[in-house]
């Protein structure tokens, strides 16, 4: 793979569900593209598949902090605040502040819209999924509030399913259809801050495996059954470069929808 484009300036940079996935693919791709000077937040449940990432990424100058946290509660918020203000702390107001909303689950796909009678169920998916990536937002756009020759990039990561009903996804699809539509607000709401909702593609990942054995519609499990057998997946670190790439070109309207696949 080529070479990763170097992005200007210095970027305090944090990036959710880092542990494993397209997550990974992407702390490790920003590892080679930030300059050397800034410092890469990472953010997971797994504290051990942290500390490997941490060793993996590391290098070059680049400043580096892991934070072990459930964002569906509000100490696991506070704890990436309290890591995101020690960072500026110790190393001085950054030039660049960049958000990657990845943390997300795929929730009980074994079920229809029908089968979710039990609130709490619904509440806490939505706690994870929604109301997570909402708040952790506010929360650091409040502490890095606009100032001049001061640039902030809030970067969700969304799917087809956004846009697209899917059979026994619901859970997934509402969680991804509210979180691009808050997020598309923000961009309209906040003009000076850049926001890009990234559909990543179907990824070659553990939450596609899932997909594959526990879908209940059987159309929708057959579809990705043939996708995987006809090598039609997305290998997490193409995508993770495909978005570095878009962030060095900048092009994007904000607010977008950009999807793996657009040109």
């Amino acid at each position: 793979m080529a070479e990763f484009p170097r992005l200007p300036g210095r970027f305090l940079c944090i990036v959710t569900g880092a542990s494993r996935g397209l997550g990974r693919a992407l702390a490790l791709a920003l590892s080679r593209s930030l300059q050397p000077d800034s410092r890469l937040v990472l953010v997971a449940r797994s504290g051990d598949a942290l500390r490997e990432l941490e060793s993996e990424a590391a290098g070059a100058g680049l400043r580096l902090s892991r934070v072990e946290a459930d964002l569906s509660e509000e100490p696991g918020l506070q704890r990436v605040l309290r890591a995101v203000s020690e960072a500026r702390e110790a190393d001085g107001a950054p030039d660049r502040l960049l958000l990657v909303n990845n943390a997300g689950s795929l929730g009980d796909i074994s079920k229809s819209v029908v089968d979710f009678t039990k609130p709490a169920e619904v509440s806490s998916y939505m706690d994870f999924n929604f109301t997570s990536a909402t708040c952790l937002t506010a929360l650091l756009l409040k502490a890095f509030p606009r100032r001049e020759n001061f640039r902030r990039t809030v970067i969700n990561i969304s799917s087809l399913c956004a846009i697209q009903p899917f059979k026994s996804w619901s859970l997934y699809c509402a969680g991804k259809a509210a979180r691009e539509m808050v997020f598309s607000v923000l961009a309209a709401e906040e003009p000076d801050v850049r926001v890009l909702n990234y559909a990543p593609g179907p990824l070659d990942t553990g939450m596609q495996e899932q997909a594959r054995t526990e879908t209940k519609d059987l159309e929708v499990r057959q579809t990705f059954e043939t996708m995987h057998r006809q090598g039609q997946l997305v290998d997490c670190r193409k995508s993770a470069r495909k978005l570095v790439d878009i962030l060095a070109r900048d092009e994007f309207k904000s607010g977008a929808h950009v999807d793996y696949f657009d040109e």
